[in-house]
C-alpha cells in the first residue's frame, strides 16, 4: 500500500520494518503476528521492531500527522478526538507491565487519538495525533487542586494543542469533543482565529448571570425543527426517524470554583445549542444533545451547521470499532510486554484510520453528486493515497466481475479515486452495490481489504514478482 511509513527513523532497517508492520495491519486486517508474517524470520523482525527502545509511539504519530497535515491544506478540518480502554483481563496471567482501565481491577491501556475528518466532504484524512498510557498510579487525594497538565484530562488539551501545530496548513480546525472533553481550561487556553472549539456539555454550568446552563438552554423559544434517521442500537434502541427541535443562544459560563487554572478568565462567552428529540417512542429515551462551542451561530444555518458537525463525531465510534473486536481484534494480541503493547495499538490505529479512509470517501463521494461537474474533494481524492501502481491495476481489472449489467451497479466514481477503489473493496467485503444497501461500513471494507489482499498476492504470483 501507497504511503505505509511511520517514522524518520535514523535506522534503515527500523524504516523498512516500521513501513511492513503498517503495510501487513492494513493489507490484511490483522495484528496476530503469525498473520502478519509470511515467515518465521518476519514474525522475528516485527516482534523486534515492538521490542526496540529506539521505536516510539511520538516517532510513528508525528509522520502519519504530518501527512494528514498535508492532505488538511486549504480545508475547514475536524480534528475529533476521543478515549477508549483497551482491555487484556482475560490475559492479564501472561501480561506484563500493564496498567489498570476505567473500573479500576482490569488490566489494560487507554488510548486518545485525534482523527481529522474534511467538515464539509467528510472525507477522513487521516491521524493527527494518538496519546497511550497505562494507568498505573490512582487519584491524588487533593486531586482538584492538581494542575491540569498533571492531570489525565489533560490530554484533551494536548490533542487539541496537536491538531492545530499539525493542521497549520488548515483553512480552520474544529477541535471536537464529546462531554470528557468539557473543560474550562480547554476553553480558556485552545481558541485562536482559526481554532475553534465545539464539545457536548457534560455539567449543568453555572453562568455569569447566577443562572443555570441546562434551564437556560430549555426556555429558550424553539429556533427550528428537522427530522434525521436514529441508527439502531442493538438491545437498546430500534431505529426510528426522530423529530429534534433546536434552540440557541450565546452564554457566558463563569469560571468553576475548583478550575486549576488560576490565569483562566473569571468568564467565557461560548454559543450553547440544545438538540432535544421530541415525542420519542414509549419506553425509549429521548436523543438531548446540549452543545457547546466559540463558532459563531446567529442563524438556524449556522446551528444546523454545527450540529452536522457534532454529528461526525460517529467517525472515531467508528475507528475504534475497527481497532477492536468488529476489525483488528486489537484485545487479543497475544503480545505480553506493556510497552511494546502500547506500540501496537498506536500501529493498530495507523492500520484503522487508512482503513477508514476509503469508507468515508465512498461514502463522502456518494452523498451529493457533484453539480455542473464541479466535483467534490471526496470524489477526486486520490486512490495512491491508500494504494499502491499495482493494486490500483488490481482494481481496475476487477471493474468488469464486480458491476452489473444496470446503471445503478456500475461504479459510479472517476477512476483511480479512492472513492472508486473504495466501492470495489467493498463489493469485495460483500457490499450489494446499491445505494440504498448501507452496509459498507469498516466491517465490510475490512472483510474487503482482506480478500483483496488474496487477490494481489496472486497477481504477483501470477506476474512472478515479489511486493516490496
Amino acid at each position: 500500500m501507497a504511503e505505509m511509513g511511520i517514522g524518520y527513523f535514523g535506522d534503515e532497517r527500523l524504516r523498512k520494518n516500521g513501513a511492513l508492520f503498517v503495510e501487513r495491519v492494513s493489507e490484511r486486517q490483522d495484528v496476530c503476528m503469525r498473520g502478519l508474517a509470511d515467515n518465521r524470520s518476519e514474525q522475528v523482525r516485527l516482534r523486534r521492531f515492538l521490542h526496540n527502545e529506539a521505536v516510539t509511539v511520538e516517532e510513528m504519530v508525528a509522520h502519519r500527522a504530518m501527512l494528514a497535515g498535508a492532505a488538511a491544506s486549504g480545508r475547514h478540518v475536524l480534528a475529533i478526538q476521543d478515549t477508549s480502554e483497551i482491555h487484556y483481563q482475560a490475559q492479564s496471567g501472561r501480561k506484563q507491565r500493564l496498567g489498570a482501565v476505567g473500573n479500576g481491577s482490569d488490566v489494560g491501556l487507554f488510548i486518545h487519538p485525534v482523527l481529522a475528518v474534511d467538515a464539509e466532504g467528510q472525507e477522513c484524512l487521516g491521524l493527527v495525533d494518538a496519546q497511550v498510557w497505562r494507568r498505573t498510579k490512582g487519584k491524588a487525594k487533593d486531586y482538584r487542586s492538581v494542575a491540569i497538565e498533571d492531570k489525565e484530562s489533560y490530554r484533551w488539551l494536548r490533542g487539541g494543542e496537536q491538531a492545530k501545530a499539525v493542521l497549520g496548513e488548515a483553512a480552520m480546525v474544529t477541535v471536537m469533543d464529546d462531554r470528557e472533553g468539557d473543560i474550562y481550561e480547554k476553553w480558556a487556553r485552545l481558541p485562536d482565529a482559526r481554532t475553534q472549539l465545539l464539545s457536548r456539555a457534560s455539567q449543568d454550568r453555572n453562568l455569569a448571570d447566577g443562572g443555570k446552563l441546562f434551564a437556560a438552554l430549555a426556555a429558550l423559544p424553539e429556533a427550528d425543527r428537522y427530522t434525521f434517521e436514529l441508527a439502531a442500537r442493538p438491545g437498546k434502541r430500534g431505529a426510528r426517524t426522530a423529530v429534534m427541535a433546536v434552540r440557541f443562544a450565546p452564554v457566558r459560563i463563569r469560571r468553576p470554583l475548583h478550575c486549576s487554572d488560576a490565569a483562566a478568565p473569571a468568564e467565557i462567552e461560548l454559543v450553547a445549542i440544545e438538540v432535544r428529540e421530541l415525542d420519542a417512542p414509549a419506553g425509549e429515551e429521548p436523543v438531548l444533545w446540549r452543545l457547546l462551542t466559540t463558532h459563531r451561530v446567529e442563524s438556524v444555518a449556522q446551528a444546523l451547521a454545527a450540529i452536522g458537525w457534532y454529528r461526525q463525531r460517529w467517525h472515531i465510534e467508528q475507528l475504534f470499532r475497527t481497532l477492536k473486536r468488529q476489525g483488528l481484534h486489537i484485545e487479543q494480541s497475544v503480545i505480553e510486554d506493556g510497552a511494546a503493547l502500547e506500540k501496537l495499538a498506536v500501529i493498530a490505529l495507523i492500520g484503522a484510520a487508512i482503513t477508514m479512509q476509503p469508507v468515508l470517501a465512498r461514502a463522502a463521494a456518494g452523498r451529493s453528486p457533484p453539480a455542473d461537474g464541479d466535483e467534490t474533494a471526496a470524489a477526486t481524492a486520490p486512490g495512491r493515497r491508500v494504494f499502491d501502481d499495482a493494486q490500483i491495476e488490481v482494481l481496475d481489472s476487477l471493474q468488469k466481475k464486480l458491476q452489473g449489467r444496470t446503471l445503478k451497479q456500475q461504479n459510479p466514481h472517476p477512476t483511480g479515486t479512492l472513492a472508486w477503489a473504495g466501492w470495489t473493496i467493498a463489493r469485495l467485503g460483500g457490499w450489494t452495490g446499491y445505494a440504498s444497501d448501507k452496509s459498507a461500513g469498516p466491517i465490510t471494507m475490512r472483510d474487503g481489504l482482506q480478500r483483496f489482499n488474496a487477490i494481489v498476492e496472486g497477481y504477483y504470483l501470477a506476474r512472478n514478482v515479489c511486493p516490496s
